[in-house]
């Protein structure tokens, strides 16, 4: 196990490091201080986990965030000092995993690590497989493949996990936090704000017009519900 920790304060390295010597023994701590070695340092080591500050001296994670992205879906956990929920949504929306705030409890941060590598290594299981059709969208569930008029479509885990409720229980509404514990887990009460994001994102790559959408349909108030015409089989 290797994480990735970007961050140019050696006392979060150097606490973090140490914590983690303790509490979690299988993994290995590699550092890097900025940026750009930040991004050298994940495309040579291949980390199971990145550790992302946002402020950085040469640059920002959020841009340190975009690279990592353009190479690998690796879970990434954003870290920072500033707590706006701005900073929040815009790390999601690139693509983070999760987010937290210092200062914060190492047994915290090393439960939301094994958390974000249990939601990226993990998928629905396949039993009951068959398939799901509605107009040009596809998905097969035992092999986890989705497509779009015959293109497959490349989703996260987490993307897929999302339309697997849905679809699962099309023409039903799902609510909020139904979601959030199915996906996320029970700890992601109330986080409204990483099921939006990812509602946004699995639209836009499966809507026509993601403004507006004909199968993952908004129901105020109260969650999502999957509206397409289906066939299962």
């Amino acid at each position: 196990m290797k994480i990735l920790l970007v961050d140019d304060d050696p006392d979060v390295v150097e606490a973090i490091t140490l914590s983690f010597s303790v509490q979690w023994p299988e993994a290995t701590v590699i550092g890097a201080k900025d940026g750009r070695s930040g991004v050298a340092t994940f495309s040579r080591e291949n980390p199971d986990v990145v550790l992302l500050d946002i402020s950085l001296p040469d640059t920002d994670g959020f841009q340190v965030l975009s690279r990592i992205r353009e190479q690998s879906d690796v879970p990434v956990l954003m870290i920072s000092a500033r707590g706006e929920e701005l900073d929040k949504v815009k790390g999601l929306e690139l693509g983070a995993d999760d987010y937290i705030t210092k200062p914060f409890g190492y047994m915290e941060l090393s439960a939301r690590i094994r958390a974000v590598l249990r939601r990226a290594q993990s998928l629905p299981p396949i039993s009951g497989g068959g398939k799901f059709v509605a107009g040009p969208l596809g998905i097969n569930y035992a092999t986890h493949q989705v497509t779009l008029s015959g293109q497959p479509v490349k989703l996260t885990p987490i993307e897929y996990k999302l339309l697997y409720q849905l679809t699962r229980s099309a023409g039903q509404v799902l609510l909020h936090d139904q979601l959030l514990t199915k996906i996320w887990g029970p700890e992601y009460l109330g986080e409204l704000d990483y099921l939006r994001i990812y509602v946004r994102r699995l639209r836009e790559k499966l809507e026509k017009n993601p403004q507006q959408p004909i199968y993952i349909l908004t129901e105020r108030g109260l969650g999502y519900r999957f509206a397409g015409q289906s066939v299962q089989a």
